[in-house]
């Protein structure tokens, strides 16, 4: 991929290093056209790669790369809990709503239909009772069209 291209597909994909001139490391100088310092997640592996094949500091892996100590130990920790995978951010902000399965939400409208007087609160007591699951009533109240 051309350089230009790489740097539009990292930048929609949000994986753009926030401080690529403040990547000095070797390689990034030696061969540009093939180390980006624009490209965080080959700037996070070059990162730990200087430290534990190149034997640098974390200290100095981290400077080189345009990262903090305290940032090398995430980006490493990440990486050895999950891999090239853990080089990449997480998403900001919240995933959903994690307990509203597909099983909890027919379970919902099914109550609902039968009671749609029923309140958030009243149908949150009831799925407690009968999945073990606790949703507040607001969850509950989105969840069937807004309700509330």
């Amino acid at each position: 991929m051309a350089a230009s291209g790489r740097y539009r597909a990292l930048e929609q994909a949000g994986l753009l290093h926030p401080a690529p001139e403040a990547v000095i490391g070797e390689p990034f100088r030696s061969h540009p056209r093939f180390f980006a310092s624009f490209d965080k997640v080959q700037v996070k592996y070059e990162m730990l790669r200087a430290h534990v094949v190149d034997g640098e500091s974390a200290t100095a892996a981290a400077g080189s790369h345009g990262y903090s100590r305290a940032s090398f130990y995430l980006v490493q920790a990440a990486f050895e809990r999950s891999g090239m995978v853990g080089l990449l951010d997480e998403r900001p902000g919240r995933r959903g709503p994690v307990k509203l399965s597909p099983e909890v939400l027919a379970f919902l409208q099914a109550r609902h239909r039968d009671r749609p007087a029923a309140s958030g609160a009243e149908l949150a007591s009831e799925l407690e009772a009968a999945m073990g699951v606790r949703l507040h009533r607001r969850t509950i109240e989105k969840a069937l069209g807004g309700r509330g």
